[in-house]
């Protein structure tokens, strides 16, 4: 059996970049302490969440690879013998940047990056005005922990990502994540709300027959724009297990620091059990490519 001790750091974050940098790297630091062979932050966890409006100036965040975010996160994984899974805004080249995870293995060196897929254009998530749409694909990273799907928040919401990453020999499901609240919205449309977003990814989890992390943001942002009331951010960073099991479950209303031990042995006994890849239908998925199907 292959037992990863995966650390989850659920923080709530200030404007200073270095202040949340270094309580990331105090995160890393205290799991390490505990055990932890792979630590998995939070989406673009080096600032808030700036793409509650659209303003050029936000654009200061964005770093290049190489830069001082990845040497800081390199040293972190490597003074600590520790995978990392790191959220950055990505500047390829003037006027194109991406939403980056990049992964880093223990002795510092970067394993891989995916660039998010799925960029969503919401109230409050404006994330088309910032971010060019990945063009990696859906492509696990191999380090010395294992093989990493590596997704990033919206792209959680999609089976297809999930299935490829899977297809392709991914041990686990890692989403990066910074969802939440509307404050105006009532306390059962926020429950619903949270539990659609639970489900969804422990369904990948069941569909898949591999563990799913998911490491979220905590803590309300205020909209500057003063247009919306801002996102309280849910929090309930979480880990379910093949069968869709929730091993830990983070509070949704408090930063948190959790080492949670995944079994990765007891996956291929639940492909054994469902074998869900025998069973595929691929002489009938040809039409998944389409946008949509219309009536004939």
């Amino acid at each position: 059996m292959k037992q990863i001790k995966t650390g989850i750091v659920q923080h709530a974050f200030s404007e200073d970049v270095d202040t949340n940098r270094a309580r990331n790297i105090t995160g890393i630091e205290n799991l390490a302490a505990e055990g932890a062979q792979l630590v998995v932050l939070s989406e673009l966890h080096d600032s808030l969440y700036f793409c509650q409006t659209e303003d050029v100036d936000n654009f200061r965040y964005a770093d290049e690879i190489p830069s001082e975010f990845t040497e800081i996160y390199s040293a972190a994984a490597r003074d600590n013998n520790v995978v990392v899974v790191a959220s950055m805004f990505e500047r390829r080249a003037p006027g194109l940047y991406h939403n980056t995870a990049l992964v880093f293995d223990r002795d510092g060196s970067i394993a891989g990056r995916y660039r998010k897929m799925h960029i969503p254009d919401d109230p409050g998530f404006y994330e088309k005005f910032y971010f060019t749409p990945g063009d990696l694909g859906f492509e696990p990273i191999d380090t010395s922990v294992g093989r990493l799907g590596v997704l990033v928040c919206w792209d959680q919401w999609y089976p297809e990502a999930a299935r490829l990453m899977s297809m392709r020999g991914a041990e686990m499901l890692i989403y990066p994540t910074a969802i939440g609240w509307n404050p105006d919205d009532t306390a059962d449309e926020k429950e619903r709300q949270r539990e659609a977003w639970i489900t969804v990814q422990r369904s990948h989890a069941v569909a898949n027959g591999i563990p799913v992390v998911s490491v979220n943001r905590n803590g309300f942002e205020e909209d500057p724009s003063g247009q919306t009331s801002g996102i309280d951010f849910w929090g309930s960073s979480f880990v379910a297990g093949p069968q869709g099991e929730v091993l830990f479950m983070a509070p949704d209303n408090a930063s948190c620091e959790h080492v949670v031990d995944i079994d990765l042995g007891r996956s291929e006994n639940v492909r054994q059990w469902w074998p869900f890849f025998r069973d595929r239908r691929i002489d009938y998925y040809a039409p998944l490519a389409n946008r949509f199907l219309d009536k004939k």
